[in-house]
């Protein structure tokens, strides 16, 4: 639990300030479900302990990935055996994340070339790193 407090700080020290002090800087007073509808409302929104030297907003996206979900095969990208590729495909279709059709393609590729013919091998905190968080 240690290394994970300390990730957290290293990655967002602001937000591990907020949970650790339990202080909220910055209020959440609503939810939105359609990301492009929300990334639209909050385009020049201030709050109001800010100063207008503090706030600039943003007005493109700042990450690559903001908006990414990873596909099956980026998740069997994280396997290093054929076994845990297996599982992974077991698990999406079973929650319906992929059809029957699809996991049979995968499973086929999965015998027939192996783990590896999916890409090389996404390593841990490959997404920050990506997102050039990291």
């Amino acid at each position: 639990m240690a290394t994970d407090k300390k990730s957290l700080k290293k990655i967002f020290p602001h937000l591990y300030d907020e949970l650790e002090t339990g202080e909220v800087k910055v209020p959440i007073n609503a939810v939105r479900k359609n990301p492009l509808e929300a990334e639209e409302a909050a385009v020049g929104e201030e709050c109001e302990d800010c100063t207008e030297e503090e706030f600039a907003p943003c007005t493109e996206t700042p990450d690559k990935l903001r908006h990414f979900n990873p596909s099956a095969v980026d998740f069997i990208r994280r396997c290093d055996t054929e076994a845990q590729a297996e599982e992974i495909i077991a698990y999406l279709q079973k929650k319906g994340e992929i059809t029957q059709e699809n996991a049979e393609q995968l499973r086929c590729q999965l015998k027939r070339d192996g783990v590896r013919s999916f890409g090389s091998k996404k390593e841990e905190n490959h997404y920050f790193r990506e997102g050039g968080i990291y």
